[in-house]
């Protein structure tokens, strides 16, 4: 923990003070929403507890000048460009949000420390929500896969095991086809495949192997096959599977923003916080980036929605003090009206007035 974020926690404990921005979530999509608003001059406040959804994972991929960094470097250099700017690190978890009279929000940490802020910017991400298969979870990230764009490079030729639970498996089956020529598509507690799928399967050489898998097998410490209800074994390397990608969208709820269903080629797969292309969400002053509202973000669109979404809060803090400046401009001078010029537009930042 550096000095900054001691800094922040302390204060916080205190009641905290007010910040222009509070961003609830530190991944990908925080630290780059943080840092448009720290470098556009704003008070910002991140609150993270360090448990990023893909922290199992040995690199983050596809993030043109980032290939293969580990995910805890991305985010230490993050939060280090963050800090650079002015912006605040506090660690912890925010568990309820609520609106305040004047507007503004108070967010309320697991520590029962609370900090209260202008704007909201939610990137707490999702849950995977994975199926009932003994040991599939504890090898999440390493060999058990989803997203061909993440890891399939990295299983390349490899013997990789598709495990169907829903009506997309097929079409998880033939999208990894294109990274290895071994692939086997275990049916598991799919819906039937039509004689229509079963073509394309045969047609790409992609084996299926019907019944329940109950299980993983591994030697040593690697994966090396799946073992079925029938006592059979198949070879693999790898596991594919589908998750239902369920957002993190908790602290939203005292707010009235509930989850709502995410779909794919018509199918439900998970749930998101609803917002607009810039992250706004129905309730003015809050905003969302990042998988809690596009599930299927890489990290690189998770930094760029919170880019966007940082622009947005700007341009919105921007014209409501330019509204608030006229309204005062209009008005006929008084000490009190001046001091809430000064408090609202310049915030901290203001010196001999």
């Amino acid at each position: 923990m550096n000095e900054r974020t001691e800094r922040v926690e302390g204060a916080a404990a205190r009641g905290g003070r007010r910040y222009e921005v509070v961003v609830v979530g530190g991944g990908a999509a925080g630290l780059s929403g943080a840092l448009t608003l720290a470098r556009a001059r704003r008070s910002v406040l991140v609150i993270d507890s360090g448990s990023p959804r893909n922290a199992p994972a040995e690199g983050v991929h596809t993030y043109l000048g980032r290939e293969g960094l580990p995910p805890a470097e991305l985010l230490a250099t993050g939060r280090r460009e963050v800090t650079g700017y002015g912006g605040e690190i506090a660690e912890g978890t925010a568990v309820t949000a609520e609106r305040l009279a004047d507007g503004g929000f108070r967010v309320v940490l697991d520590d029962g420390s609370s900090v209260v802020a202008d704007r909201l910017l939610v990137t707490t991400g999702l849950v995977d929500e994975l199926p009932d298969v003994p040991g599939l979870a504890e090898r999440w990230g390493r060999e058990v896969l989803h997203c061909p764009y993440c890891h399939g490079w990295e299983v390349r030729d490899q013997a990789i095991g598709i495990l169907a639970v829903g009506p997309l498996a097929v079409h998880q089956a033939l999208m990894w086809r294109q990274w290895s020529r071994e692939v086997t598509l275990f049916q598991h507690t799919a819906p039937a495949f039509t004689a229509e799928e079963y073509e394309q399967l045969a047609a790409r050489d992609v084996t299926v192997v019907d019944g329940k898998v109950t299980g993983l097998e591994v030697t040593g410490d690697r994966l090396t096959g799946m073992t079925l209800a029938d006592g059979r074994t198949v070879p693999c390397r790898a596991v594919v599977t589908t998750a239902r990608l369920a957002a993190r969208g908790g602290v939203l709820a005292g707010l009235g923003l509930e989850p709502v269903d995410t779909e794919m080629a018509g199918h439900v797969v998970g749930s998101r916080i609803d917002a607009d292309p810039f992250g706004a969400t129905r309730v003015p002053g809050v905003w969302v980036a990042g998988n809690v509202t596009s599930p299927v973000d890489t990290v690189i669109a998770a930094a760029a929605a919170g880019v966007r979404a940082g622009a947005a809060i700007n341009a919105d803090l921007t014209a409501e003090a330019t509204r608030r400046a006229v309204a005062a401009r209009r008005a006929p001078f008084s000490a009190e009206a001046e001091r809430e010029v000064a408090e609202r537009v310049l915030g901290d930042r203001r010196h001999g007035l």
